[in-house]
């Protein structure tokens, strides 16, 4: 994106020039001149985790006065260009969504509006002048959930439900089994792709499935899975958001995706206009504070367990241990 062209459309936040945005930065959040006007478009209901995040992210910005903020749910991947448009045409400053099915068609879409900042989720990379990208790159904080999951089964077969095999969740899912193997090498993992991003009932029943076959705890990647382990009396490991207050009893351990620091650091280019393309991803790692583990509950997980995964996150975050990526598909072991 032009520098000229933004400075134009937020000529206050210009001023503030490069200072500003460092100070912002180290707050943790940017200190805006007055509120960007920003969209977001989802192809899934707000409440979906991965979706939710971005929502919460976003409604934070809006509590401060940052900016005003509309979004679009539940929008199809062939309305998707049009309602790009849409927004594009009203002026936003900022959209955020994830193109992971409309890749081509978003792109194209950036391109005829190079005076829009457009920060999508993508499993592919920036493009020049005004696209960037994001992704959850939290497989750090899913290894450390499958750590609790390698030390919590006593059947030795854990269950792992997945929207579909694409890089985005194939390396949280190998970043979980690699935890889980470390702790107990004996394990087998059954793998299910249920060929949707939201459809509860369908992972409800695949969890089902594999509660039958002897798993003992669920890898919940997609929402119904807490439901079938909750219902049948076996654990669970959740993913992006934190169930255990909805699950108590049922989740031992969850690793979070946050957000803020890839919309706060988007909003502040923004604003004194220095946005550019550029990929956001590393935001979404431990150390920068993108992922976290949720607090676990004394009564479900030992403390020595807690004790090893609190010794791996330290390691992780002084850079002596690194978690491999893995974007392959995941297969079941037995």
């Amino acid at each position: 994106m032009s520098r000229d062209l933004l400075a134009r459309r937020r000529m206050g936040g210009a001023l503030l020039g490069s200072t500003a945005l460092c100070l912002a930065m180290l707050a943790g959040a940017p200190a805006l001149a007055e509120p960007l006007e920003v969209a977001a478009i989802y192809t899934v209901p707000v409440e979906q985790q991965w979706v939710s995040r971005i929502h919460k992210a976003l409604n934070a910005a809006v509590e401060r006065g940052d900016i005003t903020y509309s979004f679009s749910e539940n929008v199809s991947n062939t309305d998707y260009e049009r309602v790009m448009r849409e927004y594009a045409e009203q002026g936003v400053d900022l959209v955020f969504g994830e193109v992971f099915g409309v890749e081509r068609a978003a792109r194209e879409v950036a391109a005829d509006y190079p005076d829009v900042a457009w920060v999508m989720g993508s499993s592919f990379g920036p493009e020049e002048p005004n696209f960037s990208v994001f992704d959850n790159y939290i497989q750090e904080c899913s290894y450390l959930t499958g750590l609790v999951a390698g030390a919590k089964t006593e059947s030795g077969l854990i269950g792992m439900v997945g929207g579909y095999p694409i890089p985005e969740v194939n390396r949280l899912m190998h970043a979980f089994m690699a935890g889980a193997l470390e702790v107990n090498p004996e394990i087998d993992f059954l793998v299910t792709f249920i060929g949707s991003w939201y459809d509860p009932p369908k992972a409800k029943e695949a969890a089902f499935a594999m509660i039958d076959a002897g798993a003992d705890i669920l890898y919940a990647e997609r929402y119904g899975v807490a439901d079938a382990a909750k219902e049948r009396g076996v654990l669970a490991v959740g993913n992006v958001i934190d169930t255990q207050e909805e699950y108590p009893g049922t989740i031992v351990a969850s690793a979070l995706w946050h957000m803020e620091p890839t919309v706060d650091q988007a909003l502040g280019k923004v604003q004194v206009g220095e946005y550019a393309a550029e990929n956001y991803g590393p935001l979404s790692h431990l150390a920068v504070g993108g992922c976290s583990i949720a607090p676990m509950d004394d009564a479900l997980v030992a403390a020595d367990v807690q004790a090893m995964v609190a010794e791996k996150e330290a390691a992780i975050r002084d850079g002596s241990l690194a978690v491999a990526v893995d974007d392959s598909e995941p297969t079941s072991t037995r």
